[in-house]
């Protein structure tokens, strides 16, 4: 297997770490938990629900879906990340495009993500016992790490956002790449390209990363 495609693999598995993390979420997301203890527990919860077993996953990847998709509403707020991926675009949509295009989002994040599961193999997740502090109240930022088989430490950082009392997670950085920001930009290039046709843009959209920027990062 090629770095490049052990890459997207490790992204795959970054990002259904996430949606996992974001299934125990919905049990722990009390108003009382800081956002720090809510991620730890919810890792914590990740670890043991994964644990022996990738192979019924493996043979029953719709069972894995459907338990992402019944909790990702409970702790992921996607109707700030949708109006933040559409960027400049938002205003003009109509509101059944806007939730259109959020459910897509939603969508095509889980079937593409949630197959990573049983192909790529982690050695520890662990969320770092020092945080940045906040500058605003109802904002947060979380740092964890995630420790590949080979000892490469990739760096996740979850940016939360409180409503009605309750943190949501509204933007994810992965070993230094602002996912919320790729996938604006990708979406503002597909508008380009389709001649700002939200129709065909929301029809079409496929969230993508490539690898070699994950195996660069960020900051590279």
């Amino acid at each position: 297997m090629s770095q490049m495609t052990l890459s997207l693999a490790l992204f795959r598995r970054l990002l259904l770490g996430l949606c996992l993390a974001l299934v125990s979420l919905s049990a722990s997301a009390e108003p009382d938990r800081s956002p720090e203890q809510v991620i730890r527990d919810s890792i914590d919860e990740l670890m043991s629900q994964v644990e022996g077993r990738k192979d019924h996953y493996a043979n029953n990847i719709d069972e894995l879906k459907a338990l992402v998709d019944d909790n990702l509403d409970d702790i992921a707020d996607f109707r700030y990340i949708g109006a933040s991926v559409m960027g400049r675009y938002f205003q003009n949509a109509t509101p059944q495009q806007r939730s259109r295009f959020v459910n897509v989002f939603r969508q095509t994040l889980i079937d593409t993500y949630t197959k990573g599961l049983v192909t790529f193999d982690y050695r520890e997740l662990r969320v770092l016992d020092s945080q940045r502090a906040s500058r605003h109240e109802d904002q947060a930022s979380v740092a964890m790490e995630v420790v590949a088989m080979d000892g490469a430490v990739y760096p996740v950082s979850y940016t939360l956002r409180q409503t009605d009392g309750q943190w949501k997670v509204v933007n994810v950085i992965v070993n230094g790449i602002n996912l919320g920001l790729t996938f604006r930009n990708q979406f503002d290039q597909a508008m380009r390209e389709q001649g700002r046709d939200y129709d065909a843009v929301i029809a079409n959209w496929s969230p993508e990363i490539a690898a070699e920027e994950l195996e660069e990062g960020g900051n590279a």
